[in-house]
């Protein structure tokens, strides 16, 4: 019973920042000053932004404004700078670079949490290991994060896990209105079953212990998906080397190849 009521007030707490953040979005105003600020975190903090070149840096900026102009981030107990909501935004639009029409349906609110939390959204339970989660029923259209795995994820280019470009790849995937390893939205048809093929495969790699992709992606179809799209951004030349048939898809679903081989270049 005390179970019951936790979680319910945790919704309801929940619901009624949501309620209040349903009010006007506060832009952001680009000017000189800010622009050259932008480029300079996203210059050093981002090595995706690094490998483009200064016409695609612009696009990535304007979209990156774009994206925090229409989608409200709101701290829990926590401050977070600017840099952290570039960092957000960056994570949005890396997946999708390469569809300059882009728009994520299921999102309106972001809420960023200082460390992980459990899926009653509290953070001092010792059952509090979620780090980023993409919300249901009422907490629909809403993403949570975790302000250290946000930072950790551009902080450790070599460990194959971002958990923010993660949370966005559930929401790509969600594009069709589920969330289950297909992002229809990107995907031509007539790969969605070679797709599933090879998920399967790789999946039966990692349960065998055949594989260095992480185990939580042999989770379920999602998962692997989301963790994939991880090693695919964080380590696109270690990828191709021990996935090529899965580096090939990715290329595919995030029309990336110009990307990566500029990447290539940059070890």
């Amino acid at each position: 019973m005390k179970y019951i009521f936790l979680v319910t007030v945790a919704f309801v707490l929940i619901y009624l920042i949501k309620l209040v953040n349903r009010k006007k979005i506060k832009k952001i105003k680009m000017n000189p000053k800010r622009f050259q600020l932008w480029n300079e975190i996203l210059e050093k903090e981002v090595r995706f932004f690094h490998n483009l070149n200064n016409n695609e840096k612009d696009i990535f900026l304007d979209r990156v404004l774009k994206f925090l102009n229409s989608v409200k981030v709101t701290p829990v107990n926590v401050e977070i700078s600017e840099s952290d909501k570039l960092l957000i935004g960056a994570s949005a639009i890396i997946p999708v670079f390469a569809f300059p029409k882009w728009e994520y349906l299921y999102l309106d609110e972001i809420i960023v949490y200082q460390s992980s939390f459990n899926e009653r959204y509290d953070t001092n339970s010792k059952d509090n290991n979620i780090l980023g989660m993409v919300g249901s029923g009422v907490m629909s259209n809403t993403m949570i994060l975790s302000l250290k795995a946000l930072r950790h994820g551009f902080e450790n280019e070599r460990d194959k896990m971002n958990t923010a470009i993660h949370e966005f790849v559930h929401l790509i995937d969600k594009q069709d209105g589920i969330i289950d390893g297909v992002p229809s939205a990107l995907l031509e048809s007539n790969y969605i079953v070679p797709w599933l093929e090879l998920i399967n495969k790789e999946i039966d790699d990692i349960t065998n212990d055949k594989s260095d992709i992480r185990d939580y992606g042999a989770y379920n179809k999602s998962e692997f998906f989301s963790i994939a799209s991880e090693y695919f951004f964080e380590r696109p030349i270690l990828m191709e080397r021990k996935h090529p048939e899965l580096f090939k898809f990715m290329n595919r679903i995030y029309d990336r190849t110009p990307k990566m081989r500029r990447a290539k270049k940059r070890k």
